[in-house]
């Protein structure tokens, strides 16, 4: 996508991010309840920390939580809440995950990790992020399975609402060779049109444990969601846990 950046994502939705995962419905307090076990007492490292959604109350349990991401206006978001002013954040592309020290648990929530837009990228996270962890410490990604079947001749239009005074859609190309997705979502409203757009490199469980297997980690557990369900068949999203 042109004039896409790691950045780009953030800068534009920092303003709404927090309303509109709310409507999703994410699973916030399963996903703060295992990370905080896998953690244990020492230091954790967040990738694309954003507005804090699990930084936040996994430092209000007491653990160091220290933060990466490339957006400046996600991270604003943050410093304006309680707390949100007491955790060191990075402002840069988590793929490199430029911090010192090492950690517990270094992760990645809610399909953020295929924000990075190569397999190049990819790779070079789980190499780095295998370099930050301490004796015993886990990298845990949450992303979802691909589903290429949503998609028809390589498109998708999708209606999310309507209502009298606003329309949202999401419209989507797809590159089945590079395995990326780019998106628009779009609101409709009297008063003019917003966009926001995304551009993702998505990746299936097994190539993801290849990845982790060139940086030295391997698959610890699979998970179909936060309450560690199975993982099966049927499972549309996973977390997984990798460690040495």
């Amino acid at each position: 996508m042109e004039g896409y950046g790691p950045q780009t994502y953030g800068d534009r939705i920092a303003g709404v991010y927090d309303a509109f995962h709310e409507e999703i419905g994410l699973d916030t307090e399963g996903a703060v309840e295992t990370l905080a076990e896998l953690a244990g007492k020492r230091p954790v490292l967040e990738l694309a920390i954003g507005t804090g959604r699990l930084a936040l109350p996994l430092a209000q349990r007491g653990l160091e939580v220290h933060g990466i991401d490339a957006s400046e206006e996600m991270v604003a978001k943050l410093r304006e809440k309680p707390g949100g002013e007491g955790i060191p954040v990075t402002i840069g592309d988590f793929a490199d995950v430029g911090v010192d020290g090492a950690y517990s648990l270094i992760f990645v929530a809610f399909n953020t990790f295929y924000a990075l837009a190569s397999q190049a990228d990819q790779l070079r996270c789980f190499a780095n992020a295998a370099a930050r962890l301490a004796d015993g410490g886990v990298f845990v990604l949450e992303a979802f399975v691909p589903d290429l079947t949503r998609f028809d001749r390589d498109q998708r239009l999708q209606t999310n609402s309507i209502s009298s005074t606003e329309v949202v859609l999401d419209a989507s190309r797809h590159d089945q060779a590079a395995q990326t997705i780019t998106s628009m979502h779009v609101v409709l409203t009297e008063q003019g049109t917003t966009l926001y757009p995304i551009h993702m490199r998505y990746a299936f469980p097994s190539e993801l444990d290849l990845m982790a297997r060139l940086a030295g980690l391997e698959l610890k557990h699979r998970w179909a969601d936060w309450k560690r369900g199975e993982f099966a068949r049927p499972s549309r999203s996973h977390v997984s846990v990798y460690g040495r």
